[in-house]
C-alpha cells in the first residue's frame, strides 16, 4: 500500500509543476530505519522563486504556490484518522522532520530552505482535538500537512477526460473513470446538489407543505364533514 500512497503524492506533487526524488528505493525490513532511509520524498520546483509559506497547517496547492523546495514524508491508513496518540506509539513518523534527516535531506536538494509536508489520510473531526494535533505536528517541525483527500480531490479536478494519459497509469485511470461519470469534478457535485434542491422546490411550487387540517372540537363535525345526527 505505501508504494501506491508514494505514487498518489509523487503524481500530486508533478501536477504542481514540481520534480519528484525518492532518495530511498529500497524498503528496510528487520531493523530500524537509518536517516537517509527516513525521507520518503524530495520535491523542487524551479518555478517558484521566492518562499512564502502558509502560516496555516493544512494545506492545499494554493499554499504551495511559495513552496520551492520540500521533504515529504507519507503516511496513508486510509480507514483511520491521525491523533497525538500515534506519535507515542509510532514516534518514527514525524523522525523526517529531525536535524539529522533534514540534513541529509539539505545535502540532496542543495538548499537549506526545505518545508517539512507531512501527507495523510484525515485528522479527528473533533475540531478541538484536531487543533491539538496541528498544534503538536507544529512544535514537531512539521511545516505543513497535506491530506489524502485534498489531493485527490485536486488531481481529479486536474484530469482531461479528452486527454490521453498513457504515460501516467493513476491519471488515466482517473480519467476512464471520469469518462464514464464514476468520478466528477468538486464543481459537479455541488451544481448536482444544487439542481436536486431546486427540483425539490420545484415540485413543491416552491412553497411549504400545506399543514394538516386542526382536528375538530368534541361533538364537532370532521373537516369536509358534517356533524352526526
Amino acid at each position: 500500500m505505501s508504494s501506491v500512497n508514494d505514487w498518489v503524492v509523487r503524481e500530486y506533487f508533478e501536477s504542481l509543476g514540481y520534480l519528484v526524488m525518492q532518495p530511498c528505493k529500497y524498503v528496510a525490513s528487520g531493523r530500524p530505519k537509518k536517516v537517509e532511509e527516513e525521507i520518503d520524498l524530495v520535491v523542487f520546483n524551479p518555478l517558484v522563486v521566492e518562499t512564502a509559506r502558509s502560516e496555516r497547517m493544512v494545506w492545499t496547492g494554493d499554499d504551495l504556490r511559495g513552496v520551492p523546495r520540500a521533504v515529504v514524508s507519507v503516511y496513508g491508513w486510509h480507514t483511520d484518522r491521525f491523533y497525538p496518540t500515534m506519535l507515542e506509539r509510532i514516534p518514527e513518523i514525524l523522525r523526517f522532520a529531525s536535524g539529522e534527516s533534514m540534513r541529509h535531506a539539505e545535502r540532496i536538494a542543495g538548499s537549506r530552505d526545505l518545508a517539512r509536508i507531512l501527507c495523510l489520510p484525515q485528522l479527528p473531526a473533533s475540531d478541538s482535538l484536531r487543533e491539538n494535533t496541528l498544534d503538536m505536528l507544529r512544535q514537531k517541525g512539521v511545516d505543513g500537512v497535506l491530506l489524502f483527500r485534498t489531493m485527490l480531490l485536486e488531481l481529479i479536478d486536474s484530469v482531461d477526460k479528452n486527454r490521453n494519459y498513457e504515460k501516467s497509469d493513476l491519471l488515466q485511470i482517473v480519467r476512464i473513470l471520469k469518462n464514464y461519470d464514476l468520478l466528477k469534478d468538486r464543481q459537479m457535485y455541488l451544481f448536482g446538489r444544487k439542481r436536486r434542491a431546486s427540483a425539490a422546490a420545484g415540485r413543491d411550487g416552491g412553497r411549504a407543505p400545506a399543514e394538516p387540517p386542526a382536528a375538530p372540537p368534541d361533538g364537532g363535525p370532521a373537516p369536509g364533514g358534517t356533524a352526526s345526527e
